[in-house]
């Protein structure tokens, strides 16, 4: 059975039918918010970042959110195939503490835990990440508003209510609660419009890092949000996928309007420190350009996690135009265990047994180098009978 899927909008599609695809022709690479899910994409990271990435040289930019963001700062480390590598073997083996007679760890115990899991894993090495010579990082987190400015007992359920409840009428009426913050490598342009969504642009440095990372992976009511990060407005920040579970952005497309001048009027930080303005003309011709190649676990790309059960938000817009997505085949994911990608859900059904949940795990991410075989032989021989229409 195939386990591969190949979606492109019309532009990568055309592009494929008269060049195939080269690594020097990409120019982005989303990594979706999806928790366990994003295991399986492991061997396809191996061997984008480790093997066929590095035939070229032009910049790429890497945008994630969640685990995505997680693992798209893992590609910015030396050696990243090792990286990678730990990456899965901290993920799959991570364990909590659960208190008598419950079923889930504390969010406290869980940010802990996460925190000293990404110092143990980016310590010493934060500057790795940020000099790469090629690699513009791009993390995005959920930055609260009015009541979920910070994190109570009982304002947060009720802001997220609210949220829920404004995103159902119209998904940009939900930047009222909740506003899309972007920690950029230094002087990187967003590779993005923001027309779409309230959104700001903030320097990735030395003294965020961790704080920007752990927050975009800071589900609520399972992580506590992580407050006031250094270098970016005051606030509640929470994981990157509600505001943009799948990142469906308008990528290479010029901005227009007030929103763009959220972001373009964002402040870069050197190395020493400085801040460094840049103009929004600037920030739009670095900013475009390139396919933007989408290893995801579904080849539907949702824009934000309240949008989930939303199912007319979930189809292609023109903004997709340049993607090619690689996802696994539905019924080849029936035949991993449980019939299904490792998820959250699991943390639940294994309760203290962690040791299956972990074997689980490990199966369904040995399984998925099939993923990386197919790939390399459609990039090796193009096949358009393949491509699907995103």
């Amino acid at each position: 059975m195939k386990a591969l899927r190949i979606h492109a909008g019309p532009r990568a599609r055309q592009h494929l039918e008269q060049q195939g695809l080269q690594p020097a022709d990409v120019g982005v690479i989303p990594a979706a918010a999806g928790g366990p899910k994003g295991l399986i994409l492991g061997p396809m990271d191996r061997f984008i970042f480790g093997e066929w990435l590095p035939r070229s040289d032009q910049p790429v930019h890497l945008v994630g959110a969640s685990i995505g963001a997680w693992r798209m700062a893992t590609a910015c480390l030396q050696q990243s195939v090792a990286a990678f590598e730990r990456l899965e073997h901290d993920y799959i083996h991570q364990d909590y503490e659960l208190p008598p007679g419950k079923k889930r760890p504390t969010a406290a115990h869980v940010s802990e835990r996460f925190g000293q899991n990404l110092e143990a894993f980016y310590g010493g090495r934060v500057q790795e990440v940020l000099s790469h010579p090629r690699y513009r990082l791009h993390i995005v987190t959920s930055l609260g508003r009015h009541v979920l400015g910070r994190e109570h007992a009982l304002g947060t359920p009720l802001g997220y209510l609210g949220a829920f409840v404004t995103n159902t009428v119209h998904r940009k009426a939900m930047g009222a609660w909740l506003e899309r913050v972007v920690f950029s490598s230094s002087g990187a342009a967003l590779p993005f419009a923001t027309t779409d969504y309230r959104t700001r642009q903030v320097g990735l440095n030395a003294e965020n890092f961790m704080q920007a990372l752990q927050a975009s992976c800071s589900i609520p009511f399972v992580l506590q949000a992580v407050h006031n990060i250094p270098g970016a407005p005051r606030g509640a920040y929470w994981d990157g996928g509600i505001t943009d579970y799948h990142l469906h952005l308008a990528y290479g497309l010029p901005n227009g309007g007030a929103p763009e001048l959220i972001a373009a009027q964002a402040m870069s930080t050197s190395a020493s420190g400085e801040k460094e303005s840049k103009t929004a003309s600037d920030r739009l011709r670095a900013g475009a350009g390139g396919i933007v190649l989408y290893p995801h676990f579904q080849h539907r790309v949702v824009p934000g996690w309240l949008d989930k059960g939303l199912k007319w938000r979930h189809k292609a817009t023109s903004a997709l135009d340049n993607m090619v997505v690689l996802s696994p085949d539905p019924d080849w994911v029936r035949r991993l265990p449980n019939a299904k990608l490792p998820d959250r859900n699991d943390f639940t059904h294994y309760g203290t047994d962690s040791r299956a949940r972990a074997q689980a795990w490990l199966t369904a991410t040995r399984a998925s180098q099939q993923l990386v075989d197919e790939w390399r032989e459609w990039l090796e021989r193009p096949d358009m009978g393949a491509v699907q229409p995103l």
